[in-house]
């Protein structure tokens, strides 16, 4: 037998006066659903506009077969993945790099002396270098007079449509323009997945990791993708002291996110891709929350 819901609600509007009803009753998928869910389920199956409280009573469930479809099964589901690394005191992201000091600069404990008892607050302090964990590089990383973070603007980072291209390390070190042909890249967020990042943080991690060739870099820009991200060590090969996949990109405003995290997660397509900094001026490269939006049914 189905499982089904039932409750009173007494919702506030903002501007004003309010609606209630009792004995509702909802069908649901799982055993339980928590008040928070039965609101916004309400707030939305209504089209309620200017809601502000909602107060759920008198709350049990029963077993009777479902009326309708489930909310959950005529809404279009959300799925995001986090797709960088944990920043912690200590790490190491590229060698000869200081590692991030992360610590208190207000303790719980020092805090006391400023509020009643019972009041207590921590303030952080981070002293770190731009390149640590998994960060975005704009222009300004590679040249003095290009966009700096503030000047990047937010579609440029955020909620791109992407796809991810698998070419695994144990395959190749060296990406070519070979390997990057045959998908549809214009216009979009193209993500590397070589599976380097199963050696985050580990000795093998920053030598001899998968890279892109300057014709690969060529290929992208001429393909006029909007930003490239990688899941490892660096976008170009390291051995040398040239860098010309972020000279190439950058120099056509392409954005680099390198040391990513997570892609075996992700499908090859039908995804969105953000990494977004803060808005700092006079600097080039930070770290970044990068993340995918997956929509399902």
């Amino acid at each position: 037998m189905d499982r089904r819901v039932v409750f009173d609600f007494d919702i506030e509007f903002t501007n004003g006066g309010g609606i209630q009803g009792q004995d509702f009753r909802l069908d649901i998928e799982k055993d339980k659903i928590s008040d928070k869910e039965l609101a916004d389920y309400i707030v939305a199956d209504l089209h309620l506009l200017m809601v502000g409280k909602v107060t759920i009573l008198n709350k049990y469930y029963v077993e009777e077969r479902h009326k309708r479809k489930t909310n959950s099964e005529n809404t279009t589901k959300e799925l995001l993945i986090d797709l960088s690394h944990t920043i912690e005191n200590g790490l190491v992201t590229y060698k000869g790099l200081p590692a991030p000091i992360i610590c208190d600069y207000l303790s719980r404990e020092n805090s006391k002396q400023f509020y009643e008892e019972g009041t207590q607050f921590q303030i952080g302090k981070i002293e770190m270098v731009t390149n640590t964990g998994t960060y975005l590089d704009c222009p300004f990383h590679r040249y003095e007079h290009g966009k700096d973070l503030s000047e990047i603007e937010l579609a440029a980072f955020t909620d791109l449509d992407a796809i991810v291209i698998r070419i695994p390390y144990t395959d190749t070190l060296n990406i070519t323009a070979q390997h990057l042909k045959g998908y549809e890249v214009r216009n979009r967020a193209v993500l590397i997945h070589t599976g380097w990042d199963s050696h985050w943080n580990t000795e093998t991690y920053y030598e001899n990791h998968p890279s892109l060739t300057n014709e690969a870099a060529e290929y992208l820009r001429d393909c006029e993708v909007k930003l490239v991200g990688i899941d490892s060590h660096n976008i170009d090969d390291t051995r040398g002291k040239s860098r010309p996949v972020h000279t190439i990109l950058l120099g056509s405003e392409i954005l680099i996110v390198e040391h990513l995290c997570n892609l075996s997660l992700l499908p090859d397509d039908g995804f969105s891709f953000s990494a977004i900094p803060p808005k700092f001026k006079g600097v080039g490269t930070f770290p970044v929350r990068a993340m995918a939006k997956i929509y399902k049914k």
